[in-house]
């Protein structure tokens, strides 16, 4: 009996812990989240590109010339439309509003972000690439 007195707050420290890896996971996503919304609204696409899984970076390397094309737009608005996620994945679709710099015009695209969590890193990677504002030529 005197050994559950000492055992209690043991395992009610350890289950605090727990929760606090979890929650400490989930703020890193809502951290790179809110990065590469930041990123993406301002333009910052070079930026956005760190973000990007570094395998993913290693299988499409970017140029300078695909890099410039992104900056014949500007965003004039990125809505989350849903979200969901898990210990390791993530995802939310976006709505992206776009200003085509050579004509003036707006327009929006659906965008869907998929994330995972690399647990050697401590770090959340988006898994696709930058979204495809710039439209083909």
């Amino acid at each position: 009996m005197r050994h559950l007195k000492f055992l209690l707050p043991i395992l009610a420290a350890l289950l605090l812990l727990t929760g606090c890896a979890s929650a400490g996971k989930g703020n890193k996503l809502q951290e790179a989240q809110y990065a590469w919304s930041a990123a993406i609204r301002w333009g910052d696409f070079e930026g956005a590109w760190n973000l990007v899984d570094p395998e993913y970076r290693k299988a499409h390397p970017m140029a300078q010339a695909d890099f410039d094309r992104y900056k014949q737009v500007q965003i004039a608005g990125y809505r989350d439309l849903a979200a969901r996620a898990d210990e390791s994945t993530a995802m939310r679709e976006i709505q992206i509003s776009v200003i085509d710099g050579s004509n003036m015009s707006q327009y929006d695209i659906r965008y869907t972000e998929r994330w995972r969590y690399d647990s050697k890193e401590n770090a959340w990677w988006i898994l696709d690439g930058l979204p495809q504002v710039v439209k083909a030529p």
